[in-house]
């Protein structure tokens, strides 16, 4: 199946179909020199990581020029994505290994792609440099990490009234009980949870958080603290 395909049967417009077939070809390129991603069968990049990256788009909260950031973005998930479908999107994308970076400025470059940027640095530095605190409408998150340790490091960038939206597993139900301690320090509610099927019998769930309230000045905590001692 093509990726049109894919994305049509996803119900989604395929406006963005050739720009992504690119960023395959250049994944799949750099793949050979740096490690990007184990994900290198064609369908399973389609399903994997762009549907995935494009199930966002299922909800409303990224629609128009909303100011964006990828937090752990490694190959551009879902950050470069959502970039590269909705054009009106204001797109920071960061990761603690520069060597991705590069990859994805190649990428930004080839596609010629404006008002997207990759920054070189750790979530629980930046969360507390007043150029990236709150200043975001959405923060998302497609990093390997529980919830509560995600809300620490997301939530300090968003501002009240806006969104972390956190791409989980079916484990979510659980993560939700142990992160409630989290969601009330750090001034969050989650609103809602969707459910998304995608191809290859795959289910996962976008957990849409609001930022109700200013985080605290103290958090993120440093030295590896959200992830060793989670709220």
């Amino acid at each position: 199946m093509t990726l049109e395909q894919y994305i049509e049967n996803f119900g989604l417009d395929t406006k963005s179909s050739k720009e992504l077939e690119i960023y395959k070809e250049l994944l799949l390129e750099w793949n050979e020199k740096i490690n990007i991603t184990r994900i290198t069968e064609e369908d399973e990049v389609y399903v994997k990581h762009f549907l995935d990256s494009l199930s966002l788009f299922k909800t409303k909260y990224l629609e128009g020029n909303k100011s964006v950031i990828d937090i752990g973005t490694g190959g551009g998930f879902p950050g470069l994505v959502l970039k590269i479908y909705n054009k009106d999107l204001d797109v920071t994308l960061l990761d603690s290994l520069n060597k991705r970076l590069v990859f994805l400025d190649e990428v930004i470059n080839k596609l010629d792609l404006e008002d997207v940027r990759t920054v070189h640095g750790r979530a629980e530095e930046l969360g507390r440099n007043n150029d990236f605190r709150e200043r975001f409408d959405i923060a998302t998150s497609r990093a390997v990490a529980n919830l509560s340790t995600l809300l620490e490091y997301d939530l300090p960038f968003v501002k009240v009234g806006g969104y972390f939206i956190s791409m989980k597993g079916p484990e979510y139900k659980e993560e939700v009980e142990n992160a409630q301690n989290a969601l009330k320090v750090l001034g969050g509610e989650l609103v809602e949870v969707m459910e998304i099927e995608l191809p290859m019998d795959i289910t996962h769930y976008l957990l849409v958080i609001r930022k109700t309230g200013t985080t605290a000045k103290k958090y993120p905590r440093a030295g590896g603290k959200p992830r060793n001692q989670p709220l």
